[in-house]
């Protein structure tokens, strides 16, 4: 984009409908603070010098936002035009460029929203450009009021006449600033209106009368109006979204033997002929390969998987697995864990910051916590690795190849070498030389007839019952 451009993104409402402590713009579409759409779309189009006008939980607002942006406070909510205000600092210092006011609260402006209206805003040489769409049922958003097929000005709902009700081209809420004439009329709005605020659609007849061009662009998508003000709303965003993200996913190639359950973050990318099966969640950044099957049940956050790998009813946070592996059901692998090529992890497993090397088999009932293991290691049932003596926690070391007996608990720091053994039923609290057998048992002492004496008063009661029952 040739012309200096920047955007203001107001997010300083309380949202009380929502009956949230958090902030109306963190309520969340697809797992995604409903801001971070908006943000995210601005950045996909070019758009990188961003104020953020906050008011209702600004420290949560800008923990979410990071430092990226700048940020204006704004104390009292007396409207739109009093919003944008509160960032006149950092419009006075893009007084020469152009400037894009959006809703925080409207997820779904897309980037091509964006260039296309700039496009039509810098073509036509216009003070302001409003982001409009035709909607079937205008009511609730203001009207868009022409005169010879002209924009004279935008009335809201509670203030638009029987006739202007009528008009079905809205104001999405957006619109494109020459900086410089929006910092003329900033301080022109007055608040004579039914809700006693300062509208910042009444900058459009300022600038008219100022003998200043104002234009539209319509969006292709009426979805650019869409906001959330309570819970409802906020899930038929959620469902509008959902289907955009798995149609979008159909046309790359991945495989829905059905919808149910399924819901898939906007950010998620996923491979072609992988199937996603009922119950499947994907959440943030996560990264699936080709020809996977994910689910049915299970739920990734900000995962990576590798081609042609199944994760079957299977939880996977913030970590990282192979190509090829073979997982659940029934398993947690925790932050910081990477499962490589070819590995089995088996039911009611567990893995939290591990490693777990390729060909390895971790087939069931086994916790792996703060664990290095090798290669073509064999977990036997029910094996543990000892990491936490109750004030900190340790890490294991397991070789390549090496052979965990059933019940064996690794106690932390221990490592078990190259080819080494456990024996079944051992705690391992000294490290294993590679090729060895580590058994850790007390002896069995056998003492006969003892069985049929402890038993004997019980197996004589029930003699006499079955002779009773006779």
């Amino acid at each position: 984009m040739e012309a200096a451009i920047n955007a203001v993104v107001l997010a300083a409402g309380e949202g009380t409908r929502m009956r949230s402590r958090k902030p109306k713009v963190l309520c969340e579409v697809l797992f995604k603070p409903m801001i971070s759409w908006v943000t995210d779309a601005l950045e996909r189009a070019g758009i990188e010098d961003i104020c953020v006008v906050v008011g209702h939980g600004s420290e949560e607002v800008c923990q979410v936002l990071g430092d990226r942006f700048t940020v204006a406070m704004q104390t009292k909510r007396l409207g739109t035009g009093h919003a944008v205000l509160q960032g006149e600092a950092f419009l006075n210092s893009h007084r020469d460029g152009h400037t894009l006011i959006l809703c925080g609260d409207a997820p779904f402006v897309d980037e091509d929203t964006i260039r296309r209206s700039l496009e039509s805003h810098l073509q036509s040489g216009n003070a302001v450009t409003v982001i409009t769409a035709e909607l079937d049922d205008p009511t609730g958003y203001g009207r868009i009021v022409k005169d010879g097929g002209q924009i004279a000005k935008i009335v809201e709902q509670k203030d638009a006449t029987e006739a202007e009700r009528a008009i079905r081209e809205v104001n999405s809420g957006a619109y494109w600033f020459e900086t410089a004439a929006l910092l003329e009329v900033l301080h022109q709005l007055q608040n004579d209106n039914a809700q006693g605020e300062y509208y910042l659609t009444d900058t459009v007849s300022l600038l008219l009368r100022a003998g200043r061009g104002a234009g539209t662009y319509t969006a292709q998508s009426e979805d650019v109006v869409l906001g959330a003000n309570d819970r409802l709303s906020l899930y038929k965003l959620g469902e509008i979204a959902r289907r955009r993200v798995i149609e979008k996913q159909m046309r790359q190639g991945v495989e829905f033997v059905t919808l149910d359950g399924i819901v898939l973050s906007p950010d998620c990318e996923i491979g072609a002929d992988t199937t996603i099966l009922p119950g499947t969640i994907i959440k943030g950044h996560t990264v699936v390969g080709c020809g996977c099957t994910i689910g049915p049940n299970s739920l990734l956050t900000d995962a990576v998987v590798g081609d042609g790998t199944v994760l079957n009813a299977s939880q996977v946070t913030d970590s990282e697995i192979g190509s090829g592996v073979r997982m659940g059901p029934f398993v947690q692998v925790r932050p910081g864990s990477r499962v490589q090529d070819g590995a089995k992890v088996g039911n009611f497993v567990e893995i939290k910051n591990s490693t777990v090397g390729e060909g390895t088999s971790v087939a069931h009932l086994t916790y792996v916590g703060d664990s290095d293991v090798g290669s073509g290691v064999n977990f036997g049932c029910g094996c543990v690795t000892v990491n936490y003596d109750g004030s900190q926690k340790y890490r294991t070391v397991i070789g390549d190849n090496a052979f965990i007996g059933c019940n064996t608990n690794l106690v932390a720091p221990v490592t078990v070498g190259e080819g080494a053994y456990t024996a079944a039923g051992s705690t391992i609290t000294e490290d294993v030389p590679d090729g060895a057998l580590a058994i850790e048992r007390g002896y069995q002492k056998t003492i006969e007839n003892w069985a049929g004496k402890k038993l004997a008063g019980r197996i004589a009661k029930a003699k006499k019952k079955k002779e009773e029952e006779r």
